[in-house]
């Protein structure tokens, strides 16, 4: 049987190295290597979201990737992807980090320089592991395949544009849809979820911060179930305690989320810190907010281009949606576009803050009235990133059309086109 091997090599001699051994295996079909972590990551999801049968049985992981370090990498794509063998490449072969190798999900390590033998003998046992596990899936009567939940990261241009009131939204709306969502308040320092949901819980995403295997049950311990049925995951009461939630420990947390529920939103805030970086890296869509000034646009294009640097997140794999528009000012959708070299949101929220205020002042922005212009442009939002399901956005489409709504872009013409 052919075993299907994607190396993931970001140095290119190692890569040769790597290809030219693996061409040697018999039986073996080795994939172009891919050279950073979000280029591996983002092949299985596609793969995943064809078939199970789609991915390869065997991942080759180096030990001088990046961005994501690789023991947190092979985490990742263990927990994710549970069917693929992965295989880590270092040249330590020490007991301390084969036993860290293990306990990220590898199935096994290859040591520098490499050797035929080592690595034929490492590919052939993670084939034969991975193939059982598929076995064992295809058995069941409803296999867990693919990259699980749908994770979206909001972010704000700069503190006030709405980020917030946005992912709240968002959240609320792929509840109301029937999936299991939840809402993680990843604004360490001073976020605000806890505050716009009438909410007091004294476990926080700190709390997960130095746990090193999130069970269901240590999950479900820190998670508060609200009355609209969000799962709520808040930010510490104590700003300082943010500190403790890594980057490695977000991504675990995200990891975790994921793969029990269907949608996961994450409230970012403005400020970009190693935790919410690794959080917007791992986002099926990271979507950021601004408003029509410009002010609050140079701070959208100060962000892009840091994530930019950072190696985070390409501008052209970023989402920007205009809070606040109306159509008298002269910054417009395609001039935010233009500057800052996002995709743009199919939506632009209207500027009718006096909409909000009540719920805002209350603390119970979940009760805002189903006639808000806000809210319907916010849950045609969700529709439209494919957070909630067909009846609840075309139901929120059709309210917005009979609102006369004119903030939100285009979105007139696409209802009255159906």
């Amino acid at each position: 049987m052919t075993t299907r091997i994607l190396p993931a090599v970001g140095d290119p001699d190692a890569a040769r190295s790597v290809t030219t051994l693996l061409s040697q295996l018999p039986d073996a079909e080795p994939a172009p290597p891919v050279t950073d972590s979000t280029q591996l990551v983002d092949a299985l999801a596609r793969l995943a979201a064809v078939s199970l049968d789609e991915l390869p049985e065997v991942v080759l992981v180096h030990e001088r990737i990046g961005p994501v370090p690789a023991l947190d990498l092979v985490r990742e794509v263990a927990l994710r992807f549970p069917a693929v063998g992965v295989v880590l490449i270092t040249a330590d072969a020490s007991p301390v980090l084969f036993s860290a190798a293990m306990d990220s999900g590898a199935r096994g390590l290859v040591t520098l320089p490499l050797g035929y033998e080592e690595l034929a003998s490492r590919v052939q046992a993670a084939a034969q592991w991975s193939l059982g596990v598929r076995r064992h899936l295809g058995a069941a009567a409803d296999p867990v395949v693919g990259p699980g939940g749908t994770v979206v990261t909001v972010s704000g241009a700069k503190g006030g544009v709405g980020a917030t009131v946005t992912a709240v939204h968002l959240a609320l709306a792929a509840r109301a849809s029937g999936r299991s969502v939840a809402l993680v308040d990843m604004d360490l320092q001073s976020g605000d979820v806890a505050s716009y949901l009438d909410v007091q819980f004294r476990r926080s995403v700190a709390d997960l911060a130095t746990i090193t295997d999130i069970s269901p049950r240590v999950l479900q311990d820190a998670l508060y179930v609200h009355e609209t049925g969000l799962s709520l995951l808040l930010a510490p009461a104590e700003g300082e305690r943010g500190e403790e939630v890594t980057d490695r420990a977000a991504r675990q947390i995200v990891s975790a989320l994921r793969g029990r529920h269907e949608v996961v939103v994450l409230d970012c805030g403005s400020r970009l810190d190693s935790a919410n970086a690794a959080a917007i890296e791992m986002a099926d869509t990271a979507l950021l907010v601004t408003t029509p000034d410009v002010v609050a646009v140079r701070a959208a294009k100060r962000t892009v281009r840091m994530w930019e640097r950072l190696q985070v997140r390409k501008a052209e794999e970023s989402t920007t949606l205009v809070n606040r528009h109306h159509r008298a000012t002269e910054i417009q959708p395609p001039l935010v576009q233009k500057i800052t070299g996002t995709r743009m949101a199919p939506v632009a929220v209207p500027d009718h803050f006096k909409e909000l205020q009540a719920v805002v002042d209350a603390g119970r922005l979940h009760d805002l009235d189903a006639k808000s212009t806000v809210k319907q442009a916010l849950w045609t939002l969700a529709g439209e990133l494919g957070l909630v399901g067909a009846p609840v956005a075309e139901a929120s489409g059709k309210q917005l059309a009979r609102a006369g709504d004119r903030g939100s872009l285009g979105l007139r013409r696409r209802t009255g086109g159906r």
